[in-house]
């Protein structure tokens, strides 16, 4: 985080002296030192990262004046008056994050109730589609293949292809897509997985519908997986992992 307000400072003051003239003809400079690569890299690096640095201040609604920005900058650099104080600047942009965060709280609270009726809503839909078999912690699978090898226990390590949806039918995961199995313990990864892969045969495919509950319950898990989400998974159980021979 201080790395990234020091990037915005930094391109605020840049941009602040190239407006001024104070950059004289640097722009047509060649890179000839190490110094003046290393500058130059700077100055891109600061360019990449400055509008991501503006986001945390920046919502639909509201979008950072990058004029008014860089004219404010260019004041206080200059040690020049500037139409607020320091005590001022700090009340004004703590009061603005906290109403972006009760704002972004709000928004996280009504996603994390519509996705939890629209859960309910499709699993109790699901249920009565031909092939569904549903357990008693609510975990719904379909047999796509059956395999005839043994099933894993808990303890066990697997090696499985995997593909990942949302039930609107975004990707948010696949070793298919990445073209490599991932292997993992049973009992590593969410309840649903753990449950559903000792259900499984080796050779097996299931569809699996996983509720929220035993997915990944109210916190959710990055951009792509919104609070109380139903989780759809097409798992294929390639082979248990043998622990290797000890030495």
């Amino acid at each position: 985080m201080k790395r990234t307000l020091f990037s915005a400072v930094a391109f605020a003051s840049l941009f602040a002296m190239a407006s001024c003239g104070q950059m004289g003809d640097a722009g047509n400079k060649e890179l000839t030192t190490k110094v003046d690569s290393v500058s130059y890299a700077l100055g891109v690096d600061i360019a990449v990262n400055i509008d991501r640095s503006l986001q945390m201040f920046e919502t639909e609604e509201t979008k950072i004046d990058k004029d008014v920005l860089i004219h404010a900058f260019a004041k206080k650099l200059k040690e020049e008056d500037t139409k607020i104080t320091a005590e001022e600047t700090t009340a004004i942009i703590r009061s603005f994050m906290e109403e972006q965060r009760s704002v972004q709280e709000k928004e996280r609270q009504e996603k994390a109730v519509k996705s939890l009726e629209e859960g309910k809503k499709f699993l109790e839909e699901n249920a009565k589609k031909d092939g569904i078999q549903t357990t008693a912690s609510g975990l719904q699978y379909q047999v796509l293949k059956a395999g005839e090898g043994v099933k894993p226990a808990a303890t066990d390590r697997v090696k499985v292809h995997y593909t990942g949806k949302t039930i609107d039918g975004k990707v948010f995961d696949s070793s298919v897509e990445r073209g490599e199995p991932a292997t993992f313990g049973v009992n590593q990864v969410i309840k649903g997985w753990t449950e559903a892969l000792q259900l499984m045969p080796v050779g097996s495919k299931y569809k699996l519908f996983i509720p929220s509950e035993i997915a990944y319950g109210e916190r959710g898990a990055g951009a792509d997986i919104a609070p109380n989400s139903v989780l759809i998974f097409e798992v294929e159980l390639l082979e248990i992992v043998k622990p290797a021979a000890a030495k």
